[in-house]
């Protein structure tokens, strides 16, 4: 009879260790996505400040891709094009630009919120597990002793 609860106890003890290394993958996963969430804010961000900096005679850089670039002159800063989303893109002036590019931002902070959400429940969830695993453990540590009491009278 103690064999069969030990062992029992041993493999839902290795289920939870499990669980609870999927959560932590799963963790990592959505703190990668905050980290590019982050990123492509700081892409924006740099690209307000362009826009908002750069002026209809400029010469700027423009990425050819392949770290190449080329040097351009802006002819008409009212004529920005902005991607919405989903493969669209329109021209905007300066100001709609930096509007809608704000608007993507917003949108970030709160899917970075989402996941930071996530992750919290995640943690909530693998303390738990932790703290049932614990309990288990002591469970059968006063099991393995009263088998000893048993054994010595």
């Amino acid at each position: 009879m103690s064999l069969g609860g030990g062992g029992g106890g041993q493999q839902q003890m290795q289920q939870i260790a499990q669980e609870i290394e999927q959560i932590e993958e799963q963790i990592e996963a959505l703190e990668d996505e905050i980290s590019g969430l982050q990123n492509e804010q700081q892409e924006m961000n740099e690209a307000m400040e362009a826009i908002e900096a750069i002026e209809s005679g400029d010469t700027v850089q423009v990425p050819l891709g392949g770290d190449a670039f080329l040097r351009a002159e802006i002819q008409d800063i009212d004529e920005v094009i902005v991607e919405f989303g989903a493969g669209y893109a329109a021209e905007q002036d300066q100001d709609d630009a930096v509007d809608i590019l704000e608007n993507k931002q917003d949108t970030l902070d709160e899917r970075i919120e989402e996941v930071r959400s996530d992750i919290a429940e995640l943690e909530t969830e693998s303390e738990e597990l932790e703290q049932q695993a614990q309990q288990m453990q002591q469970q059968q540590m006063q099991q393995m002793q009263q088998m000893q009491q048993q054994d010595d009278e």
